[in-house]
């Protein structure tokens, strides 16, 4: 049978995108990249917002009218939330909930009563990652969420807590890593809940990655600021973590904090980041801001504004905010009218692009180990553009020279300036 894997949404959804990969391999079914060759299809939705919402609805529809002889099965946040509307969705034919994804494989050929076909009958040793077009795996370590921030959708959609062991999670590092792939990002919905209730903590998940497999890159996906100790710092310190941190803020106004039930203050945030940014000079941090909250004032939101350009962030992901029915923060007062959303975000892109701007500067000059991806189209002399990313995840491009190809290499580069458009930077590849 011929598998077509699709997603939207968080890095856990990918994650998950490789485990089903495997799986369907495991069982001699072929991972093809286009929905229009698919004899099945899988589509890995989200629900993180309205947007993400309708961006799921949307895709079921268009999935089903390119490929309506495939048969459609649906999981993720949108699926489990909804799962009667889903269900009634043209061209559905299975809706896996969160609960049941790791026997999405198993669910799904027993209600679609489909035949396994022979053994070994994808490639020996492919990596599905490969098949899909992807340079890095992203490796779910954890689940579900304890804390209940007023605006999280994604904590009823996914349930309580539950954690993989340190085996299993290296036993898929190493299986992934003698596949090729170079680069892991350690993912989950509380990523520092890691075994928490164990007596672990992630940095021993970390070490012990890093102590019993020899991948050169790993990586560390959204983690909460209040789950950063002294101990993970130190581990910070070896080369092949490599020194990005993403650390969701979603407010610079302390009183927004509160509405929101997170649980730190911005002092604290901002204690943290210093103490990361002195163990790990060349670290690169991004955040998370949510726009519009209910109740935010011009006072507050100048807060805000004030705070994180003292913070200079190297990348911000913005979010207007959406009202989520079933989260505490709908109930609020003082929904913020649309357009004055608009202008708030406009004002936080651009504080964004020049912090964004200024981060890669801060490199140029520098040489770094790159790990390229995919060239774009071969230009009329020869040459292809080839993208890729620093340690603490800089996005750079090179001209390479006909011939040479540099896709899924670690080849080192030196920055030598930042592109016109100032999101990423200009690169000499060695």
């Amino acid at each position: 049978m011929r598998v077509n894997l699709k997603t939207l949404g968080c890095r856990l959804n990918e994650a998950e995108l490789e485990t089903w990969a495997q799986q369907f391999q495991a069982q001699g079914h072929r991972i093809v990249p286009d929905d229009d060759e698919a004899d099945l299809i899988v589509l890995n939705s989200c629900a993180v917002t309205q947007d993400a919402v309708r961006k799921s609805r949307h895709l079921i529809r268009r999935t089903h009218r390119e490929n309506p002889s495939a048969k459609l099965v649906v999981s993720g946040c949108y699926a489990s939330l909804n799962p009667d509307e889903v269900r009634q969705a043209l061209g559905v034919d299975l809706v896996v909930s969160n609960a049941d994804k790791a026997r999405l494989v198993e669910i799904a050929r027993e209600s679609l009563d489909w035949q396994t076909m022979p053994a070994f009958s994808a490639e020996p040793g492919e990596a599905s990652l490969f098949s899909l077009g992807r340079q890095r795996a992203f490796v779910k370590v954890q689940d579900g969420c304890r804390y209940r921030c007023t605006f999280c959708i994604v904590t009823l959609a996914r349930g309580e807590e539950t954690s993989r062991s340190v085996a299993e999670i290296v036993e898929e590092i190493n299986t992934l890593h003698s596949q090729g792939i170079q680069e892991f990002v350690l993912t989950g919905v509380h990523l520092g809940g890691w075994s928490k209730d164990a007596g672990l903590r992630l940095e021993h998940l970390v070490s012990a990655i890093l102590e019993r497999t020899e991948i050169p890159r790993l990586r560390i996906g959204s983690l909460e600021p209040w789950e950063l100790t002294e101990a993970f710092f130190d581990v910070m310190r070896n080369p092949r973590l490599m020194p990005h941190l993403h650390l969701p803020l979603q407010s610079g106004s302390d009183s927004v904090l509160r509405r929101m039930a997170r649980r730190g203050k911005s002092a604290d945030y901002a204690e943290l980041v210093a103490r990361a940014r002195s163990a790990c000079p060349d670290l690169n941090i991004t955040t998370d801001i949510i726009v519009g909250f209910p109740g935010e004032s011009e006072e507050e939101w100048r807060e805000s504004l004030e705070f994180i350009e003292a913070m200079a962030f190297g990348h911000i992901h913005i979010f207007g905010y959406s009202v989520r029915a079933g989260t505490k923060a709908a109930a609020l007062p003082g929904q913020v009218p649309g357009p004055l959303k608009k202008i708030r975000t406009q004002q936080l892109h651009q504080l964004a692009e020049k912090h964004k701007r200024q981060t890669l500067a801060r490199f140029v000059g520098r040489e770094f180990p790159v790990l390229w991806e995919e060239g774009r189209p071969t230009r009329e002399d020869g040459r292809r553009w080839f993208p890729g990313y620093t340690p603490n995840y800089l996005r750079v491009e090179t001209l390479a020279e006909p011939g040479r190809e540099l896709c899924r290499r670690i080849e080192s580069a030196r920055l030598i300036a930042v592109a016109d458009s100032g999101d990423h930077l200009i690169a000499m590849a060695y």
